[in-house]
């Protein structure tokens, strides 16, 4: 067993105190958003080794595929760690995004290379050729877009909106009367294109509407019975002013989380995450099509073929207990699960679910990783790398420990 040392991203829209209080250390003072869990080659976790040597992880696992990962796991994913473990911390919006499925995914790498796109140009679609299927469990209550609403409730919101706008002195812009036709379309996935086509690429009648909807709304305008989505947009417009993913948001399920809860997101999901604290595990990927609220790149023509128009309920992730009484989130991807372990200090010991190779992270207490191989202390903050010949592994409480211990831990898909 490695420990780990993981890479922090400081995007602008992290909070600056999230992480380190969940980890207990001092904050860095600037925006924390993401620390990275895994061996993606963008930000891999450094291992440090026996010897005292240290290596990139992707390196690590480079050097003896099958032992660290485990045979199966190199025949159905190749010689990479399948997942990425993200703490994410959100104090502004996420841009509105989506993930390409695996095919897409393939195909825009290869043609993005063909047509000699660098790497690391802004302009870029694919930074890799794989899927990015996502969860999140949130550790805070936690804010999110995600999915498209049926058509006809969004168009009752659009309703609401116009009769707002209806008052004396206002009139409904003609932006709003294409999207209320555009929503009232018999076929679903016809009515969810037409709509978002209309609002991504307005330009200026999508800033002229916008405005005009915050200003009646700020005025008093009545948002009951929509107060959480019509208070979304007014939070949205002040972060990103006339950008068309403010009356986007309006198509789509508003999500909030509460602790302990989590949802999962596969490829052609068009979701923003807007606040909050939580676990996040997807495919090792950072292939990200964006859709609004962000000053970054938006490729429309591309965005539009990724998307799955379809209306969809909000894809909730329910706890199992397994017959070993392992605590596990398995969304319906073969590429990763999330384990959440918690120990009492006098308790009994948990075993780890592993599937090929496996991360931990710590975040209250301190446990024991038991291996036939040795054993590994973590304290809170603290994170391991478990290669699958390391395995069988239990999570011990440490001894003479006066709070429970609580570690997440994410491995391949144990699903037959």
């Amino acid at each position: 067993m490695y420990e780990i040392d993981n890479v922090l991203r400081p995007y602008a829209w992290g909070s600056t105190t999230a992480i380190a209080g969940l980890l207990g250390r001092p904050a860095s003072g600037g925006p924390e958003a993401e620390l990275w869990i895994g061996a993606h080659p963008d930000s891999p976790s450094v291992a440090s080794r026996p010897d005292g040597t240290t290596a990139p992880l992707n390196v690590l696992i480079g050097e003896d595929p099958e032992h660290f990962l485990g045979s199966e796991s190199v025949a159905e994913f190749g010689p990479r760690l399948p997942f990425l473990a993200k703490i994410l911390a959100a104090a502004k919006p996420l841009s509105l995004q989506v993930h390409p499925s695996l095919d897409q995914a393939k195909a825009g790498f290869a043609r993005e290379n063909a047509d000699g796109v660098p790497a690391g140009a802004a302009h870029r679609n694919y930074r890799d050729d794989n899927h990015k299927p996502e969860m999140i469990f949130a550790l805070t209550p936690f804010d999110a877009l995600c999915g498209f609403r049926a058509p006809e409730k969004s168009r009752d919101i659009f309703l609401h909106l116009a009769g707002c706008l209806e008052l004396p002195g206002n009139g409904v812009p003609q932006l709003l009367k294409d999207v209320i036709e555009d929503l009232s379309q018999p076929e679903e996935a016809t009515a969810l294109r037409s709509a978002f086509e209309r609002l991504i690429a307005g330009g200026e009648a999508i800033q002229e509407a916008t405005s005009r909807v915050v200003d009646v709304l700020a005025s008093g305008a009545p948002m009951v019975p929509y107060q959480q989505e019509l208070s979304t947009v007014l939070s949205l417009h002040g972060e990103y002013p006339g950008d068309p993913g403010v009356l986007i948001s309006l198509l789509l399920n508003r999500l909030s989380l509460e602790p302990g809860e989590a949802v999962y997101l596969p490829a052609g999901n068009v979701h923003a995450y807007l606040h909050g604290l939580g676990v996040e595990v997807m495919a090792s990927s950072d292939n990200v099509l964006r859709g609004g609220l962000t000053p970054k790149f938006i490729d429309i023509p591309e965005l539009l073929n990724t998307i799955a128009f379809e209306s969809v309920g909000v894809p909730m992730l329910r706890p199992v207990t397994s017959e070993l009484g392992q605590e596990l989130y398995c969304p319906p991807f073969r590429e990763f699960q999330l384990q959440r372990i918690e120990l009492l200090p006098d308790g009994e010991p948990v075993p780890l679910a592993q599937s090929g190779a496996a991360v931990v992270i710590v975040v209250a207490g301190s446990v024991i990783l038991d291996s036939p191989k040795g054993d590994l202390q973590l304290d809170r903050g603290a994170s391991a790398f478990l290669p699958a010949a390391d395995a069988p592994v239990n999570v011990h409480p440490v001894s003479g420990a006066l709070e429970n211990a609580v570690a997440f831990a994410v491995t391949t898909s144990m699903k037959a």
